[in-house]
């Protein structure tokens, strides 16, 4: 048997290296290129958007939550809504849970609008390409290996943003993170969606009611329904309808084993749901399964342990940082194993601020981190990961990256003052 060894067939270089482009990853080239760095994003998949595009269709956190909602993200999420607004593909949608009002959108424009816009700023595209390794210079990551179908890759950068979601380059690279070996993580959820649905009469299905019948449905011994509060809601389409309803606990999602378990799981899940809405939702009586989400939902896998850990404390006591670059007023959201979801609220139209030094891995340089692989606490956590807060973290990557460039410094050495300013001309709300 011939074995190859890896061969780098191919270098690269740039001023900044994204690596992933979920709405942290894509809000981050973004923000660079608009700052003036040389940006390349590398994605492992055939397009931009990761959980916004794949798995989801609601952007939360762009609003306070409580009878009189504040706008509290702006910037480059602002130029994505109104790409989306212009195409015709997006709504303003109340949550019934107290999250705030959603932007709920059609996944799939939200693909080119995230490629139009990253393309207009000068973003430099590499996709179905697979981060694997990083190459480091003492502490610094210096920059990454990457597999393809051609072959592998070397790509070096001044600075690189990790936003793979699962803080794959920050755990390469030795920086401390936390992970499902050290507690609970979020339940796994693969959402789908059903069409031919009669809207007026699913419309007026209110969630009580729709959570009596999971359980009358599950009580009946028929239906193996893990979630019993799951949601269902409209799309900017007639007929059409989302669903957030399975529920896959106890998962590692950086073991690809388990994660594959999950996929399938998830997957059971969602045709059991779908049975149960024709069998006992008005409206859904000759609705039908069109699509699964391209991949199961991951809330929660590796956070990293950054200069500046977020708190549960800091998140209900709405607590402010001389180093905000965003802030968030969604509720903790943790959705366990069990039967339902945890939740406990700010004060009404409270935020609390996210410090840059959360964006900050320990005991490496060069390299920041964007998304849900940010420096908090399992319960601060369940309130910072909404989509919202991804992009606006993303947004202070990028540009915290490209003024380390301009400034020849490193990202922990980044003057904040300098920052912020950065992202206020941006539209960022501070």
């Amino acid at each position: 048997m011939r074995i190859h060894s890896k061969q780098i067939i191919a270098e690269k270089r740039a001023e900044v290296l994204v690596v992933g482009s979920g709405s942290a990853g894509a809000a981050t080239a973004i923000a660079a290129a608009k700052t003036g760095a040389d940006t390349l994003l590398v994605e492992r998949y055939g397009f931009m958007g990761g959980v916004s595009t794949q798995v989801l269709d609601t952007f939360y956190g762009f609003y306070t939550p409580g009878s009189s909602p504040r706008k509290i993200v702006g910037g480059v999420p602002d130029l994505v809504v109104d790409a989306l607004k212009k195409r015709g593909a997006m709504l303003i949608r109340p949550n019934t849970y107290g999250a705030g009002d959603g932007v709920t959108y059609d996944p799939e424009t939200l693909k080119m609008v995230w490629e139009s816009l990253a393309l207009e700023a000068g973003v430099r595209l590499l996709f179905h390409t697979f981060v694997m390794d990083v190459l480091m210079e003492g502490a610094r990551v210096a920059g990454v290996v990457a597999a393809t179908k051609r072959g592998w890759f070397e790509i070096r950068a001044d600075c690189i943003v990790d936003a793979t979601g699962d803080a794959d380059v920050a755990a390469w690279s030795g920086a401390p993170y936390e992970g499902p070996d050290e507690g609970p993580v979020q339940s796994l959820t693969t959402t789908f969606r059903m069409t031919g649905v009669d809207d007026a009469r699913a419309r007026a299905v209110r969630k009580d009611a729709l959570h009596a019948l999971l359980a009358q449905a599950a009580e009946s011994g028929k239906y193996d329904l893990p979630r019993r509060e799951g949601s269902i809601h409209i799309t900017p389409y007639p007929g059409v309808m989302a669903t957030n309803m399975t529920r896959v606990g106890d998962v590692d999602a950086t073991d690809p084993e388990q994660l594959t378990r999950a996929e399938v799981e998830g997957r059971r899940q969602a045709m059991e749901y779908a049975r149960f809405l024709r069998d006992f939702v008005p409206g859904y009586e000759h609705a039908f399964l069109t699509d699964f989400s391209n991949q199961i939902g991951v809330r929660e896998s590796r956070r990293i342990r950054g200069v500046y850990r977020l708190t549960k404390e800091d998140v209900l006591a709405a607590r402010k940082f001389d180093d905000a670059i965003a802030q968030c007023g969604a509720p903790i959201e943790e959705h366990h194993s069990g039967r339902d979801t945890h939740w406990e609220y700010l004060p009404e139209g409270a935020t609390y601020d996210i410090p840059y030094r959360c964006l900050l891995p320990q005991l490496v340089e060069g390299l920041l981190v964007a998304g849900r692989c940010l420096s908090a606490e399992h319960d601060a956590h369940a309130s910072v990961r909404s989509m919202g807060q991804c992009m606006a973290m993303g947004q202070a990557a990028g540009a915290a990256a490209a003024l380390s460039c301009q400034g020849e410094t490193l990202p922990h050495a980044l003057p904040v003052d300098t920052l912020r300013e950065r992202l206020a001309g941006m539209g960022a709300v501070l």
